[in-house]
């Protein structure tokens, strides 16, 4: 699975002096991984309680995430060598 291009995510930014340069939602120091790790265990509601986020921010990388998996993948060169 090909990594996310946050950079085209416009609820996200990465500052490098803020949160050591991680992906944040915008305007704050909340990494977007955290809410996604915790999305595992918890409701939208105890994430968006917890981690003060609003359910449109939450809702915006959910979107992003799920668009950036439906993109095409490039095809490998077939001259690409195998690990």
């Amino acid at each position: 699975m090909p990594a996310i291009d946050w950079s085209q995510c416009p609820a996200v930014e990465s500052v490098p002096d803020r949160v050591s340069g991680a992906w944040v939602f915008r305007g704050t120091r909340l990494p977007v991984a955290t809410v996604i790790e915790n999305l595992e265990d918890l409701s939208i509601e105890e994430v968006m309680e917890q981690f003060d986020v609003s359910r449109e921010q939450i809702a915006a990388v959910l979107e992003f995430v799920a668009q950036s998996l439906k993109a095409p993948v490039p095809p490998v060169p077939a001259d690409a060598h195998s690990l």
